[in-house]
């Protein structure tokens, strides 16, 4: 960079030296200059260039002789901001250690958590969610990190924001929750995630007394279940959505086990057809299983009571017999 177009945009030696990474260049101007947080025309720092540049070694440089992280460039970018929206977790961990504001916005309202899930840096997210940054901000459209994570559809994403307990009722400028905004995405994993974390934390908050230890034996997890374990009893489920129950009877069961309107919606929005609610019966279904297994309930007896109170007699006593018949043959193998 010749010396007129650094001149142009306002940048000091100090913020050549950390924009390039020269570690020496910036300890020795450190030590001869008093000055640490001057901008440049774009409102940019040393310390904001070098984190921008993911120089580590320089980014320590300037934080110990006190440089200050939360100074933001003209368009109200932080250090930390840029780092989250690159995924350069070092500098991230650098920053929140030296005093970096998790929660401060930028032009468009917002945080570097935003920025992190919109660009699906897991590492950083989980970092950010450990370090208690406020999950409830909206950005210029109204919208938490969730929303965001919600209408990408990136599994793993969303997985980390559900089991840190995030608030799921806040509505962005559309009305629209996080399983709304799913759901209008077609995104039927993320929709059927969203309603097992909502019914899950539901749970946990009207069962305080409910043994902590619980999760020792049911590692907690929203993704679809894929266990051998469980195959059975998916497998029930599937017989009972697809050739069992009648069009309506499983929004019935929905309503006894205490869905919520919006659930039950967002589930019929994915499918249409004359018989789609097989499909919606067997996902709402799946979603139940993972509370019943979260809570160590017995599936069986559930589902028996289930059928029994919303008057499918013939069913449930069905389905009863075929558990015994399948005890009575394991019995006799073992």
């Amino acid at each position: 960079m010749c010396l007129s177009t650094s001149q142009q945009k306002g940048d000091t030696p100090l913020h050549l030296a950390a924009k390039n990474g020269h570690l020496g260049a910036v300890q020795l101007l450190l030590d001869y200059f008093e000055v640490r947080n001057e901008v440049n025309h774009a409102g940019e720092t040393p310390l904001y260039l070098a984190a921008d540049g993911a120089h580590e070694d320089c980014v320590l440089a300037l934080l110990e002789a006190d440089c200050d992280p939360n100074i933001p460039t003209t368009n109200r970018t932080s250090p930390l901001h840029s780092v989250c929206e690159k995924g350069y977790m070092p500098v991230v961990k650098l920053l929140v250690d030296h005093g970096a504001q998790m929660n401060i916005q930028n032009q468009h309202l917002q945080t570097p958590y935003h920025l992190a899930v919109k660009n699906c840096h897991t590492t950083v997210i989980e970092s950010l969610l450990e370090s208690h940054c406020d999950t409830d901000i909206t950005d210029h459209l109204g919208q938490t990190a969730l929303h965001i994570a919600a209408e990408l559809g990136k599994v793993d994403v969303i997985e980390i924001i559900l089991k840190a307990g995030v608030n799921m009722e806040i509505k962005d400028r559309q009305g629209k929750t996080a399983l709304g905004v799913a759901a209008r995405a077609d995104a039927v994993i993320i929709v059927d995630m969203i309603i097992k974390a909502e019914r899950h934390f539901s749970w946990i908050k009207s069962n305080a007394e409910t043994n902590e230890d619980l999760h020792d034996e049911f590692s907690l997890t929203f993704k679809p279940d894929h266990r051998a374990e469980t195959k059975q009893v998916r497998n029930t489920l599937w017989n009972l959505a697809y050739r069992l129950l009648s069009k309506n009877e499983w929004k019935k069961l929905a309503e006894h086990w205490a869905f919520t309107e919006e659930q039950i919606a967002a589930i019929e929005e994915q499918w249409t057809g004359p018989n789609s609610y097989q499909e919606h019966g067997n996902r709402m279904l799946l979603i139940w299983l993972h509370g019943v297994l979260v809570a160590q309930r017995n599936p069986a007896k559930e589902l028996y009571q289930g059928l029994i109170a919303i008057g499918n007699i013939k069913i449930a006593e069905k389905l009863r017999m075929e558990g015994e018949d399948n005890s009575k043959r394991k019995c006799e193998i073992s």
